[in-house]
């Protein structure tokens, strides 16, 4: 394992909040917290550019893609532009320090301009496999940056990251589906709302129908399935971090756990986790 950045080294601001990062906690060894923080710190301030404040679309592109040549020129080895400083500076140590690779980075910023020219459209997706494709770039980074932290490589693992970070994308849209459709977000694709008969006007008039309780119901069961694809890979991490995927998993299952009781009624209604879901999370994390 690496060994430790020096304390004059370049520090990321603190980990509080980012859908698509399995936030490191206490679990998380004290050599890995400055370059998950620093991971983290990137993608929080490019979601923030996205999807934060009163820019229009066009001016988020703009800002986006002036955010991505700053990552490739730091990438290169270039000073990093003083008003980003504190994003790029603590990611460039990390960059020569752990040698992260850039092109995981680069998709989560290509996940982000698309959700923004799609949101800017009401532009829907055709199939599974489209969708797969944006959360290989939305979610599924986040997972290998991780192992590569962790010097876990092999394409198994990897495999099986990517069922389980997919698996979590997919458990927030159908958890989020009240505020994204609103917003023309609309993430149910077009061949599963052709499979249960369901229009996009049903689906923006926000009432539950025996139509929608079987399409959120599958989507949700396809979501699981992936989950589970990916379960062994917490028996082969080895430590805290097995114990932080267990709990990301069983977080997510947790959601998905909510969103399956109210049967079609997130489509209204957004149902989030709280203190009293902790113990039954912790029981089957430890049984896992």
């Amino acid at each position: 394992m690496n060994t430790p950045a020096p304390s004059s080294s370049p520090q990321a601001a603190p980990v509080t909040h980012y859908e698509n990062f399995p936030v490191a906690s206490w679990l998380c060894p004290a050599p890995l917290r400055q370059p998950i923080a620093a991971i983290y710190a990137f993608a929080r301030a490019a979601d923030d550019l996205a999807d934060e404040g009163t820019a229009t679309p066009a001016q988020r592109l703009q800002q986006l893609q002036a955010y991505r040549s700053e990552l490739h020129a730091t990438a290169g080895g270039q000073p990093p532009a003083p008003h980003w400083a504190h994003i790029f500076a603590p990611l460039q140590h990390q960059l020569q320090q752990r040698q992260l690779p850039v092109g995981l980075l680069d998709d989560l910023l290509s996940a982000f301009i698309q959700d923004i020219e799609k949101t800017r459209d009401g532009a829907t997706y055709a199939d599974r496999e489209a969708l797969l494709d944006y959360c290989r770039r939305s979610a599924n980074p986040v997972g290998r940056l991780l192992l590569h932290l962790y010097g876990v490589h092999d394409a198994q693992a990897l495999a099986h990251s990517d069922a389980i970070c997919t698996a979590l994308q997919l458990i927030n849209f159908w958890q989020d589906l009240s505020e994204d459709i609103p917003r023309q977000r609309h993430y149910l694709t077009d061949a599963d709302c052709r499979r249960w008969a369901v229009t996009r006007q049903d689906l923006a008039r926000q009432q539950v129908t025996p139509a929608i309780q079987n399409l959120i119901a599958d989507n949700a069961a396809w979501a699981r399935a992936s989950m589970q694809k990916g379960l062994s890979l917490v028996h082969r991490l080895p430590g805290r971090i097995g114990w932080e995927l267990r709990l990301v998993v069983q977080g997510g299952l947790r959601v998905l756990d909510r969103v399956e009781a109210q049967q079609g009624a997130s489509l209204h209604t957004r149902r989030t986790l709280g203190k009293a879901d902790l113990p039954r999370m912790l029981w089957r994390a430890l049984w896992m």
